[in-house]
């Protein structure tokens, strides 16, 4: 993210907090401007920042948002919105009482070639959607359930953010998961559309590095892979993201990702939770 603000037409990176100091100050080091916060309460008072963004374990979205918004500050926050889709709609309240722009960083929705791909799509009768990859590290927050961990908010969340994306709302969802330590290492979700229209999804911590979107059409089957990060220009998805929100926020336009998009896939992988009973 601070290569693609420093690199857009239309942000700058001016502030950074962080739990360690010495950290941060290795990324700031292109950065000379920038000021280093002591904590992100420092952060949020600072004047000269319009907006923030929160790429925080999953379970402090909630918090750090709302005490963005409450200090005047625009907000990005890093997927998935919330924990759920109560967390969800109480951050969109959060933004429209503070009269401040709140936007979901799903950067591969900006990617224009996971765009053509889509735009490209007609009839489709069903989607496959797949991200899985082998989470090693024992420490890491996305396999402790406190911190909001699990396959299905950490990559699940895109899975099921390309199938609607594709095919609308679902209208029924099954589902099955396999659990470890509290949290679900690998869900799988079957969810049916209008029409009969299908989608399956599938994420995984436990698996070789795994990314596809394939759509079978009347006219063709056609296949994405790695659809959701991009190995050719990994910067570029993210800096047309930030070119985007500051865009809404700059110039007063929709954002090109809405809170309702963002709390209906909230909803979505409720939905697939309450399925696999976890």
């Amino acid at each position: 993210m601070l290569p693609a603000i420093d690199s857009s037409r239309n942000g700058r990176v001016v502030a950074l907090a962080s739990r360690s100091a010495e950290r941060a100050r290795a990324m700031l080091g292109p950065h000379r401007d920038a000021r280093l916060c002591d904590s992100y309460e420092q952060l949020i008072e600072q004047r000269e920042v319009d907006a923030v963004y929160i790429p925080l374990v999953n379970n402090l979205h909630l918090e750090w948002t709302l005490r963005a918004l409450a200090a005047g500050k625009h907000v990005l926050c890093e997927k998935p919105l919330g924990m759920n889709a109560v967390e969800a709609g109480e951050m969109a309240a959060a933004a429209d009482r503070a009269g401040r722009r709140l936007m979901e960083a799903f950067m591969y929705r900006f990617d224009p070639r996971t765009r053509d791909f889509v735009a490209g799509l007609h009839d489709p009768l069903h989607v496959h959607a797949s991200f899985g990859f082998h989470l090693q590290a024992s420490q890491d927050y996305r396999l402790q359930a406190s911190l909001g961990g699990g396959a299905l908010l950490d990559v699940g969340c895109y899975v099921a953010s390309v199938a609607r994306w594709i095919m609308g709302e679902p209208v029924g969802v099954m589902a099955a998961a396999r659990m470890q330590g509290g949290i679900d290492m690998t869900t799988s979700a079957l969810l049916v559309f209008d029409g009969g229209r299908t989608a399956s999804l599938w994420c995984s911590f436990e698996s070789p590095e795994e990314q596809e979107v394939a759509v079978i059409a009347r006219d063709a089957v056609h296949r994405l892979g790695r659809p959701f990060n991009r190995l050719d220009d990994p910067i570029e998805p993210y800096r047309l993201m930030v070119e985007s929100f500051a865009d809404g926020v700059l110039s007063d336009r929709p954002l090109a990702i809405p809170l309702a998009e963002s709390i209906a896939n909230m909803k979505t992988l409720d939905r697939i939770r309450d399925a696999a009973s976890f």
